[in-house]
């Protein structure tokens, strides 16, 4: 940087670009696929759960209007509320985005909002956005203004007096290199974009803070990273601040006082209200702290001692010293000092082996010797920077400081100042001594911002990996509001409870049960059953108070909800053996046979013939076994036992590879050739219908390749068939086939959920369920209902009985829903004055395969018609609601007869729906 002039820099990276309509094919094709879907009408519910929030990316609020504000999710759109939160309503549906980096409202028209798509924080699961949106009526529409390609927005910032001129700081792609990051710069309102600051096509702007007092004024913070599927390296000599005084027409890198170079990570910056010469900095310095390489002396025996250690000198060790590190370190019973030394002096491993024993992906997050989180000021409009925290902030990032990196000052305070990491922390005095204030009221950890009131600084609204949170005493008490459904689900399960309950993992929310007949917000409640990143969760069949369930990168137990028991399910690996590379989301199931026998996957799949006590490998390593970065690569990510034949199961890993085995493990065949090769395989599913047919769906997520691979195989992976060439391009999780009729596919997608009736040549949006990512789905084998996971909005249940009914008919008139109700002769009394009558209704599903007027007639057992209705039907499914009342006249003679209504009594009575000649029909029972 300091060889090449800022002024050569800028000429170089200036750029004047369009703005235009969404050119995503994708985004057309779904939308022309939701108006044209057979599912549009289609009934879905969601079940929740609220209880556990979901991770907020900005919260806003109009000036002067404290009981509206909007509240935007890093995976799960915009929600607003206009009564203080007591009720949220998501107003960013019907984008191409739910991935929400920052929202801005125009100081001198709230009603004007600009949303940047493209959450900031770099995570696994951190989607790409569509560029930046603009709404002037509240959020009640919305308008595209491109910036497609940025990928990822950090900060959009809105002229004090003139909502024309808006700033975009962009990151830019997350896995891969591009150009369209900076900051981007409009003067009329996002109809045309200038790239006013380039770094270069690693780097992007990840904040950027207006002098309230000069809005000429602005300082950009650049963010050098790079995170591929097996590395991810946080920090960079592109990572800086940059200083415009001409309204970020131009930029300079500020470097008095403020550290360059390699190990500069994620910066936040915030500027003082109150004092507007003061900014804070909050740097992720990933360098080494000093001496950290210096190892304090301990008691016993080490790892490390080991590292360097030679074959005579382990030889030495006294056995009882020996015996009690290979306890104290939880090494398998078979390794004892005797079997140990006899090992190293046949030579079947080496004291490093020894060493190198554990591999602990989830430690590797939290033991660091970076210097991690510190707070730089300035009190010069950022011209120069001075360190002011007085101690280390240990524990504020660990190794993570990519996923936080904000900082707050009060509107009324500069000495006031507020940090985000995995705890949230208060400054009184500038910044240079804190204390942890997320500790009262059941907060959760992992904050990402704050909303602070400009007329009343006691006043914060909070958000965090767990959701929105509310304090009026600066933070010493905090009230949870958890009523939007947000849950960012990776996996779902189901017991054979009655009503069964729903199973699932969260992003940073554990694993929570439910009931299936859940409603948010109102009862039953969702219940938590473990902590971390909820992963793969499941019930045994026979007792749902046994649970296989988890977190991150492999760590297990079988639990028991009634006792309390609980067992560690680790495989064990030998000495010299390669360490169990345990993916981020490592599967675990139960066999479809016995439930007694448990997978679990590393690079190699494992099995437990009783429930977990002991394990062993019945694969060799699957993967490519490729270079390893500081991320868990080459691993099992998906395998599927076929429910027709024990031991006949196929697996798939992230770097491309696809096996089967037809022998429980006793030979492998690798059956990817035929597929598109070094894809993340998202998910393999073993027919239930054929033994030779596998669908397999691959991810390129993490390329940042947004195309859609879905393949079938109906002959064990000798070939394959692209099903997924009448779908719209988007990245694919999970797809599963129908129980009961295989022509029925369900298939998530980074768009939504979509159903084929016919083998995958053409599919159906189900719009019902938002345009949010889905992960996993399952059908209930008894309930014959479809369970979708999202990642940002919660669960949701679609009865599909009827799909059977109509599978291979789908040119036919169908009818399915209600047979029976409950009569009361209390029906439509108003009991007291001040409540609505109870009015009854019955509901069924007509499908139909052409749209046009219909006739439902309702008729009693003797034939005698009691109601004609009318009602036009749109092609695919609908809904008919009826009111059980029937017309009948007044009966007076001498008068003119007026129909009045009644509700039908107990019996028997057909309903008929008539429509283009064609009639089909259904009865219900009164009871």
């Amino acid at each position: 940087m300091n060889k090449l002039s800022i002024v050569t820099l800028l000429l170089l990276s200036v750029c004047i670009c369009k703005a235009q309509t969404v050119d995503m094919d994708s985004y057309l094709q779904r939308t022309t696929a939701d108006r044209e879907s057979l599912f549009s009408n289609y009934p879905v519910r969601n079940i929740g759960p609220t209880v556990q929030g979901g991770r907020v990316t900005d919260i806003v609020v109009p000036e002067g209007q404290i009981t509206t504000y909007y509240v935007a999710y890093a995976s799960g759109g915009i929600f607003k509320t206009t009564d203080n939160g007591i009720t949220f309503k998501p107003i960013f549906d019907d984008q191409d985005a739910l991935g929400i980096g920052d929202l801005a409202l125009a100081p001198s028209n709230p009603d004007i909002i600009y949303a940047g798509t493209g959450e900031k924080n770099s995570s696994r699961s951190s989607y790409a956005g569509t560029g930046i949106y603009k709404s002037t009526d509240g959020g009640v529409s919305w308008k595209h203004l491109g910036l497609e390609q940025t990928h990822h927005i950090g900060r959009v910032i809105v002229h004090p007096s003139n909502p024309d001129i808006v700033w975009v700081a962009a990151l830019g792609a997350l896995y891969s290199n591009n150009a369209d990051r900076g900051v981007y710069l409009t003067e009329d309102g996002g109809n045309t974009w200038n790239k006013t600051l380039f770094v270069n096509d690693s780097t992007g702007i990840v904040d950027l803070v207006i002098n309230p007092a000069n809005p000429d004024e602005l300082l950009a913070a650049a963010w050098e990273r790079t995170r591929k599927a097996s590395d991810f390296k946080g920090d960079g000599p592109g990572s800086g601040i940059y200083r415009s005084t001409d309204g970020g027409k131009s930029w300079t890198l500020s470097k008095d006082g403020f550290p360059t170079g390699d190990g500069i990570g994620r910066i936040g910056l915030a500027v003082s209200a109150s004092n507007p010469s003061r900014y804070y900095a909050l740097l992720d310095n990933q360098n080494t702290k000093e001496g950290a390489d210096q190892e304090e002396s301990e008691e016993g025996l080490t790892f490390s001692d080991f590292t360097s250690m030679s074959v005579e000198d382990a030889l030495k060790i006294d056995d009882k010293e020996l015996a009690k590190f290979l306890k104290d370190n939880n090494f398998p019973e078979k390794y004892s000092a005797e079997s140990v030394k006899r090992d190293l002096k046949e030579g079947k491993y080496t004291p490093v082996d020894i060493g190198n024993y554990y591999g602990d992906a989830n430690n590797a997050l939290f033991n660091t010797d970076v210097i991690g989180a510190e707070i730089y000021r300035s009190d010069d409009h950022g011209m120069s920077w001075q360190k002011v925290n007085s101690y280390e902030l240990d524990g504020v990032y660990f190794t993570y400081g990519y996923y936080f990196g904000e900082i707050r000052v009060a509107p009324d305070n500069p000495d006031l100042v507020y940090v985000f990491g995995v705890p949230l922390l208060k400054s009184t005095d500038g910044g240079v001594k804190y204390n942890r204030i997320d500790t009262l009221g059941d907060v959760h950890v992992d904050h990402q911002t704050l909303w602070i009131n400009p007329e009343n600084s006691r006043h914060l609204r909070l958000g965090n990996d767990g959701g929105l949170y509310e304090s009026f005493d600066e933070g010493a008490n905090w009230r949870h509001i958890n009523n939007m459904s947000v849950g960012q689900f990776y996996t779902v399960n189901v017991d054979y409870e009655k009503p069964y309950n729903v199973y699932g993992g969260l992003q940073d929310n554990g694993t929570l049960m439910g009931p299936s007949t859940s409603v948010p917000n109102r009862t039953p409640f969702w219940t938590a059953i473990y902590g971390g990143d909820g992963m793969f969760v499941a019930p045994d069949p026979r007792n749902s108070s046994i649970v296989y369930v988890g977190f991150q990168f492999g760590n297990y137990a079988r639990i028991n909800r009634e006792t309390g028991e609980s067992l560690r399910l680790r495989p064990r690996h030998d000495i010299g053996e390669d360490v169990p590379r345990f993916n981020w989301r490592t599967p675990v199931k139960l066999s479809e046979h016995n439930a007694d026998v448990v997978y679990m996957a590393s690079q190699r799949l494992y099995r437990s013939m009783n429930q977990g006590e002991n394990w062993s490998p019945i694969s060799p390593d699957l993967t490519k076994n490729l270079p390893q970065g500081n991320v868990p690569f080459s691993t099992i990510t998906t395998f599927s036992e076929s429910p027709l034949q024990f031991g006949f199961i196929y697996a798939g890993t992230d770097d491309g590879n696809v096996w089967v085995t037809r022998s429980a493990g006793g030979d492998w065949e690798k059956i990817s050739s035929g597929l598109p090769q070094g894809k993340w395989v998202a998910s393999v599913v073993a027919s239930p219908h054929e033994l030779s047919t596998v669908f397999v769906t691959l991810n390129g997520y993490r390329e940042d390749d947004f195309n859609t691979y879905v393949y079938m195989s109906e002959d064990a992976g000798k070939t394959w068939i692209n099903i997924g060439k009448n779908l719209p391009e988007m990245v694919v999780n999970d797809l599963i086939q129908d129980p009961v009729k295989p022509e029925i596919l369900y298939l998530g997608g980074d768009l939504g959920m979509f159903v084929s009736m016919d083998s995958g040549n053409s599919w159906e949006y189900v719009s019902r369920i938002p345009n949010v990512a889905v992960y996993d789905l399952i059908v209930h084998p008894r309930d014959l209902e479809l369970v979708v996971a999202t990642h940002g909005r919660s669960m949701y249940v679609m009865d599909v009985k009827m799909l059977h009914q109509i599978a291979g008919k789908t040119d036919e008139l169908h009818i399915a829903g209600s047979d029976q109700i409950r009569y009361s002769p209390r029906w439509g009394e108003r009991r007291f004055e001040y409540v609505e009558p109870y009015e009854p209704e019955l509901k069924w599903r007509i499908y139909t395969a052409q749209a046009g007027p219909a006739t439902v007639t309702i008729a009693d057992s003797e034939g005698q018609v009691l109601r004609n209705l009318e009602m036009d039907l749109n092609r695919g499914f609908n809904q008919f609601t009826w009111d059980l009342k029937v017309l009948e006249s007044n009966g007076k003679k001498g008068k003119k007869e007026e129909a009045k209504e009644k509700y039908i009594g107990k019996g028997s009575y057909k309903v008929t729906v008539n429509q283009a000649g064609k009639s089909v029909a259904t009865t219900f029972e009164v009871k």
